[in-house]
């Protein structure tokens, strides 16, 4: 029997299954954060809605993603994440990665190896279904919404753990996405 207490379980190391798996996908960086180095700013979700194309337009993105408060509470029952950069030469968000179905992926392993916790958010608009159906998600289980849905100041986050991210000032420039995928 294990008797394993809540403490020592936050303190298991990360399978490196998890990210082989990100790697392998086309992550270019995983890397461990504390969940409170994760920031999370009201104005976030004022450029989602009043810059954002997609806003509303699919049941991750908001105004039905959680809002920043929602956020700092569950960032606050956390204790780290790994955050994730996948670059990309392509601005297209239909073009991009997978990126719910790889971060999916990443989740559901991390909770086949006991982190009942794990939880992914990913990047931009949810490219999962060319149209949303509001009533009934047709992707439940991969359906996530984005960082920056839920009020998390990306650029903030990214810059304190050291990633590169910028703001993209042509559809020719590179960009990088990001993704966190909260462990316990």
């Amino acid at each position: 029997m294990n008797c394993m207490n809540d403490t020592e379980r936050r303190l298991r190391p990360i399978p490196a299954k998890v990210q082989a798996l990100l790697k392998r996908r086309g992550a270019g960086d995983v890397v461990e954060i504390p969940a409170a180095a994760v920031a999370v700013a009201d104005w976030v979700l004022a450029k989602c809605k009043f810059g954002c194309r997609g806003y509303g337009g699919c049941l991750t993105c908001p105004p039905r993603s959680p809002s920043p408060e929602e956020t700092r509470r569950l960032l606050a029952g956390y204790r780290r994440a790994l955050l994730v950069r996948f670059p990309s030469e392509i601005q297209s968000v239909r073009q991009w990665p997978p990126l719910r179905r790889i971060m999916g992926a990443a989740e559901r392993t991390l909770f086949l190896y006991g982190f009942e916790r794990a939880l992914a958010l990913a990047a931009g608009p949810c490219e999962l279904c060319d149209e949303c159906d509001f009533d009934d998600c047709r992707h439940p289980d991969l359906a996530r919404p984005a960082m920056e849905a839920c009020g998390i100041d990306v650029f903030s986050t990214a810059r304190a753990a050291g990633l590169p991210i910028e703001v993209v000032t042509s559809r020719e420039e590179p960009i990088n996405l990001y993704c966190l995928l909260l462990v316990d």
